[in-house]
């Protein structure tokens, strides 16, 4: 990452705690438009909770997050839905039964006035999603199959599109290529980075390093409920981000 980029969302010093277990201390970390930023860190690292907690499903019991530099209560996932931030998760929640454009307008259908009938668009709904599927250079060839008949890489990015209806400025990925063959796992990493183009902030948590080292343009380690490292894209390898993640580090400098 080259120059000083003006945050859109940032976390300062964000703890968490449930009960006598401390999910996340003393968290702060920033992404920027245009910038892709993984979490990493083994099981129990606490980046769920941390993208949780962005997301308006966990609210933090100390520290602040500020959004186009003004502080922010993120009371719910609408909350956060209403200022520009949006989540997909590993588990997609498509509908297998329903189309792409059913499943991209989702609780979101357009439909004519209520005074002349208020019958679905189906019309409307169809050529905005070419349009979005276009922009994000997403290929899928009947919009009218069921999602079910789908790949798994054309699933995520469905996912992925529905996030970008409301255009917002925050876009979070849990595992988006959890579980995905190679080409499947290169098409939602093209996806990424056209997100990326789009001027969207983006993070993601993956266990996937080799992902990691090709999308992001810096990299968040979690261990334990802390922040343990910070990398910028090209300034570190495998072995610097491994040992970050398990410790190894530490456990080196102390023997």
């Amino acid at each position: 990452m080259t120059g000083i980029r003006t945050p859109i969302l940032e976390i300062r010093g964000v703890t968490k705690n449930f009960g006598g277990v401390s999910a996340l201390s003393g968290i702060s970390m920033s992404v920027a438009a245009g910038e892709v930023v993984a979490l990493v860190g083994d099981n129990g690292a606490g980046k769920s909770t941390l993208v949780k907690t962005i997301a308006g499903i966990e609210y933090p019991d100390e520290g602040e997050i500020l959004f186009q530099g003004k502080p922010v209560a993120l009371s719910g996932p609408k909350a956060a839905n209403d200022i520009g931030i949006q989540t997909v998760y590993q588990d997609l929640a498509l509908c297998d039964n329903l189309d792409t454009v059913q499943n991209l307008f989702l609780g979101r259908e357009m439909a004519s006035p209520w005074f002349v009938g208020g019958r679905l668009d189906r019309a409307g709904m169809e050529g905005r999603a070419r349009r979005i599927l276009s922009e994000l250079d997403v290929n899928i060839r009947d919009l009218s199959a069921a999602a079910g008949s789908l790949s798994g890489g054309q699933r995520q990015c469905v996912a992925i599109c529905r996030s970008t209806l409301s255009d917002p400025r925050v876009i979070l990925l849990d595992e988006p290529t959890a579980a995905l063959g190679v080409a499947q796992r290169r098409q939602v990493l093209n996806l990424i980075e056209r997100l990326r183009d789009q001027k969207r902030a983006v993070i993601i948590i993956s266990h996937d390093l080799g992902d990691v080292q090709m999308v992001a343009d810096r990299v968040v380690v979690l261990r334990l409920g802390r922040k343990v490292a910070e990398f910028e894209r090209g300034k570190y390898n495998r072995d610097a981000l491994v040992s970050a993640i398990t410790g190894a580090a530490l456990t080196e400098s102390a023997a």
